[in-house]
């Protein structure tokens, strides 16, 4: 199958912190894979290398076979990766529709969702057009923040812990969007502490420990995997 992510022995640094200890994953076109481990094994730091957001990074990143770990954020970004972070970076400022029409197109090649069809996939932000960024709920500015993401083209998704801290009717929305992605070909690279969101999504698992990947599975062989899941993650 086509690769969308190969990383191999990749290292990241944080000023003089060395949090990725050669990590390796590949994600292929299409596939949901998920991010698995505890808080500070390095899943989040993952995602930023990714995007060229971490310090030093050392080792092998290509996105569409693409070698992207010497390249700045924007250039990584012009290859078609959205990322999505924890803090949603929302323009309080400014309105829904705003937020949604001020990133860039990343390529005059792939054709960004439109407003409409953005609307069709998130009702709540079509209701909330004109409200100010401070006031969506945060359900509603997480739809937003990966809304704003789909605008550019964007093909491969970096999602950080968007289920966190969402009422469970919110969640079950954006469990619905991810599908609705993926069924339009989109590949989506998530870090979840919500286990009981996040495993009925995924195609693969990555376990991440150490800054490094301990272990990797599929959907099919969750079940025979829970008892170890259970040692390594308290899941």
């Amino acid at each position: 199958m086509d690769k969308a992510l190969e990383i191999v022995d990749l290292h990241a640094w944080y000023g003089e912190s060395h949090i990725l200890h050669g990590l390796s994953l590949s994600v292929n076109k299409g596939e949901v894979v998920t991010l698995l481990g505890r808080n500070g094994a390095g899943r989040t730091t993952t995602l930023r290398s990714i995007m060229g957001l971490t310090g030093l990074r050392k080792g092998t990143i290509k996105v569409n076979g693409v070698e992207s770990v010497g390249l700045p954020t924007h250039k990584v970004a012009h290859l078609g990766v959205g990322y999505c972070p924890e803090e949603r970076g929302i323009f309080s400022a400014l309105s829904t529709e705003e937020n949604l029409m001020l990133p860039p197109m990343l390529s005059s090649t792939e054709r960004g969702m439109s407003i409409g069809e953005i609307y069709e996939m998130f009702p709540n932000l079509a209701e909330r057009r004109s409200s100010q960024g401070t006031r969506l709920s945060g359900g509603e500015q997480q739809m937003l923040a990966v809304a704003r993401i789909l605008r550019t083209g964007a093909r491969l998704l970096l999602l950080d812990e968007i289920s966190e801290g969402l009422a469970p009717v919110i969640v079950q929305a954006l469990a619905r969007m991810i599908l609705t992605l993926k069924s339009k070909g989109f590949t989506i690279v998530m870090v979840e502490q919500n286990f009981r969101f996040a495993a009925p999504l995924a195609d693969r698992f990555y376990v991440v420990e150490h800054g490094r990947t301990i272990d990797h599975f599929t959907a099919a062989e969750l079940e025979e995997k829970k008892p170890v899941l259970h040692q390594l993650l308290g899941v």
